[in-house]
Order: structure tokens, then C-alpha cells, then sequence
């Protein structure tokens, strides 16, 4: 169980150049424009730094791409690169076409197995590259391209690595439209939130007993409770905590969260049935539901289905279908 919890907890990720030249001040100006014309056409060669601050440098656009985490391949298959994704990670279960990828590794990749696929670009992430840094300096030894996306804490940070992916695959374009449409979605979902007269409290538990966790402050689905008008009954902790069930039972959440179901059986049914539980509201009314982690731990385009869900899960009258 503790494997699992670090596998969750680990799951739980500056663009520009303009170039001109000229003679006088008119030619100047007109072939300034044409650079940038042939600039944006091309797309290559660019730069970009990372989120160790690396400058990484493509010469074309990358046509055999590796992804060392989901939520980067989640975000390449949104931009439409499913011919360019020649790896994936262990983890990575969507879309389903992620399953016919060449699988590297998981939290340990397989170095040899990377270099045979002959990527053009390594999309690495910040969570992970310090205790993958012998894996991802032998792959720059190789002359492999790798790039280290920030791992994102807020959903402004999300778009910023949508954009900055997007950007760095030539794909600027996909990516603005998928952020642009990620935003309007969830205003859409803020919007119905405000018709809620009555604020609930919530508790969510990301994996079960005995090693009980939830989310305090500063994590995505604190956010996310937030945007859908309702309270965490753990905000006053920061992060990932260990919960203290006598907390829990004290804070007495109309609802409870969890997001284990797909990887531990009748999750609804271990909460209501734990000795001292009975009388918290949620256990009363049964009000317990599982929303999958994916949807609210990867950061990627698929985390305002998470703020979707969660809101159907505490407000149904309100986000009924």
C-alpha cells in the first residue's frame, strides 16, 4: 500500500524568438516582417528552457517523441501526435491508443530501450528528474533531447505547460485551442457552482486504511472543492496528509470523496463500514462516492472532467445531467 501511495503521490506536472535584419529604417522594417512571416511558418530552429532552466534546442519539428509520465503523453495525444508518440511510461492508461506505444519503464526507465526508439524530443517532468538524473543525463549523453516540463501547482501553471509542450512540438495552435477550451469549460462549471445556496464540507481520501491521506491546502483538489463551492474540511493542512480519523469524524463532512476505486475493491463500502464513522453525516445519508485519481491528479487536459466530477459528486440537484 505505502508502493501505491508514492506511485500516487509521485503521479501527483518564457516561449519566444523573433529575428530580423536590415539596412535602413523602411527595409529594416519590412524585412523584419518577413522574418517573422518565415519564422512563424517554419517554427524552426527554436529554444526553450525548461523547468530546471535548461536551454534545450530543436532543429526541426520532433517527429519520434518519448514521454516519461502520463500526464505529458495525455497533453501529446490532445495536441494530435499520436504517429509521433513512439514511448510511454508503464503508467500511461489513456487514451487507449497509449497502449499500443512502446512501453520504457516506470519510475525507473529503461535507458537502453529509449535510445533504440531514436526520439527526436524526451518529454521528462520536474516530479521526477531528480531521482531520474543518471537516466536523463545518459540519454543527453546520447544526444537525446530532453525536456523537463514544470511540474504544475494551479491550473494557470497547466496551461502554461500545455502552451509550452504546444509550443516546443509545433503544435502552438492545438495548444491554444485546448487551453482556451479548458477555461471556458470550467467557467461553465463556476458558473452553475454559484447557483449553490448552501456550502457543503467535504472530505476526500486519496488512498484507503491503513495508510490513510487526503489533500490539505495547495493541492489541485483543494482547488478544485474550491471552484465548485464547497470546503475542504482538511484545508487548514498543507499538501498530502496523513489523516488522523478522529479529525475526520470531528469535521463531520456532508460528503465524503474518494479516488482509490479503481484500484481497491467497494471503496463506498470500507468507508461506511470503519468502527466510530457511523454517526459522521456523509456515513448517515450515504453520501460517498469515487471519482477516478487520473481526473484530478494529472496535470493535464483532463482536469476539468476532475472539477466536473467532483461537482457531481457533491451537488447532483445542481450539475444533473
Amino acid at each position: 500500500m505505502k508502493h501505491t501511495v508514492k506511485a500516487i503521490l509521485a503521479l501527483l506536472v518564457a516561449i519566444g524568438f523573433l529575428t530580423a535584419c536590415g539596412t535602413n529604417d523602411g527595409d529594416q522594417t519590412k524585412k523584419k516582417d518577413t522574418a517573422e512571416v518565415q519564422q512563424d511558418v517554419s517554427g524552426y530552429p527554436l529554444s526553450l528552457n525548461d523547468a530546471l532552466d535548461n536551454k534545450v534546442t530543436l532543429e526541426e519539428q520532433p517527429k519520434h517523441i518519448v514521454s516519461l509520465i502520463p500526464s505529458n503523453t495525455e497533453i501529446l495525444f490532445e495536441l494530435g501526435l499520436n504517429k509521433e508518440i513512439v514511448g510511454v511510461s508503464d503508467f500511461d492508461n489513456f487514451p487507449k491508443e497509449a497502449a499500443d506505444k512502446e512501453k520504457i519503464g516506470g519510475m525507473e526507465f529503461n535507458v537502453e530501450k529509449i535510445v533504440g526508439l531514436k526520439p527526436d524530443l524526451v518529454l521528462a517532468h520536474e516530479s521526477t528528474a531528480k531521482s531520474a538524473e543518471e537516466g536523463l543525463n545518459q540519454l543527453k549523453d546520447a544526444g537525446v533531447n530532453v525536456f523537463i516540463v514544470h511540474d504544475a501547482k494551479s491550473f494557470e501553471e497547466v496551461y502554461n505547460t500545455i502552451e509550452d509542450i504546444g509550443t516546443l512540438v509545433g503544435k502552438k495552435d492545438q495548444a491554444d485551442s485546448v487551453v482556451s477550451e479548458m477555461k471556458s469549460d470550467l467557467n461553465s462549471i463556476q458558473e452553475k457552482a454559484s447557483e449553490v445556496t448552501q456550502k457543503k464540507k467535504v472530505y476526500v481520501e486519496v488512498s484507503p486504511s491503513p495508510d490513510i491521506y487526503s489533500t490539505g491546502k495547495n493541492t489541485f483538489i483543494d482547488q478544485m472543492l474550491s471552484m465548485v463551492n464547497a470546503e475542504n474540511v482538511m484545508s487548514e493542512q498543507e499538501g498530502w496528509v496523513q489523516v488522523n480519523q478522529e479529525a475526520v469524524i470531528s469535521s463531520n463532512p456532508d460528503v465524503i470523496i474518494t479516488t482509490y476505486g479503481y484500484y481497491s475493491e467497494n471503496p463506498k463500502e470500507q468507508i461506511m463500514g470503519r468502527k466510530g464513522w457511523e454517526d459522521v453525516t456523509a456515513v448517515k445519508n450515504g453520501d460517498v462516492q469515487d471519482v477516478h485519481s487520473d481526473l484530478v491528479t494529472r496535470t493535464g487536459p483532463r482536469l476539468v472532467e476532475g472539477v466536473e466530477e467532483i461537482a457531481k459528486s457533491i451537488y447532483p440537484e445542481v450539475f444533473a445531467e
